[in-house]
């Protein structure tokens, strides 16, 4: 019999994915002096390499998730996930930046605390009651800051929400700092609470 270890090809793919928002979130840094300095030339590569980079990170995402599906059965995949979740830092060895919350651990709170709030809240509140939500699922490692100054949680939350719109369980198009749940997102959250 085969022996899988899907744990540690899920907590690889979480590695991977914290460590491209790192540099994508060094190239927004970057990008942002340049652009503080007039240097226009230097905003837009900038901009247009955080881009390439943040296409690269969609595809990790998606690889991230044929993975999943080829581990077996909806059961198998949340046993995985629920793992995943509760990994100890030293899974893997000290990692230099650690190992944080999976991106997919922020989705089903966000569509909760939206859905409480009406369907659409600014992201500011949506941030603040995840961080009261998450508290006993958030790791230490979540709450560092990243070279920008942004605490990792908030980042990862941020990206969770860039999936979201692209799965279709939050609207695309909503106004700036507003984030929306869509009928497809209810449908989901209430898929998963029967």
């Amino acid at each position: 019999m085969i022996e899988s270890t899907p744990t540690n090809v899920f907590a690889a793919f979480e590695i991977l994915l914290e460590e491209i928002e790192v540099e994508i979130d060094f190239i927004n840094k970057a990008g942002a002096e340049a652009f503080k300095g007039s240097d226009y030339d230097g905003a837009h590569e900038a901009l247009e390499r955080a881009g390439q980079i943040k296409a690269f990170r969609d595809k990790i995402v998606a690889l991230r998730e044929e993975w999943e599906t080829l581990e077996g059965t909806q059961t198998q995949r949340a046993n995985m996930e629920e793992e995943a979740l509760h990994i100890e830092q030293g899974f893997l060895g000290r990692l230099p930046r650690g190992l944080r919350t999976p991106e997919k651990a922020f989705y089903q709170p966000i569509l909760k605390i939206l859905n409480e709030l009406g369907g659409s809240a600014k992201a500011s509140d949506v941030l603040e009651r995840l961080e009261q939500t998450m508290k006993d699922i958030l790791k230490e490692i979540d709450h560092e800051p990243l070279p920008s100054g942004e605490i990792r949680w908030r980042k990862t939350a941020n990206f969770a929400r860039d999936t979201m719109v692209k799965k279709g369980l939050l609207k695309s198009g909503s106004p700036w700092s507003i984030w929306e749940i869509s009928d497809f997102g209810r449908m989901d959250l209430t898929k998963r609470a029967n």
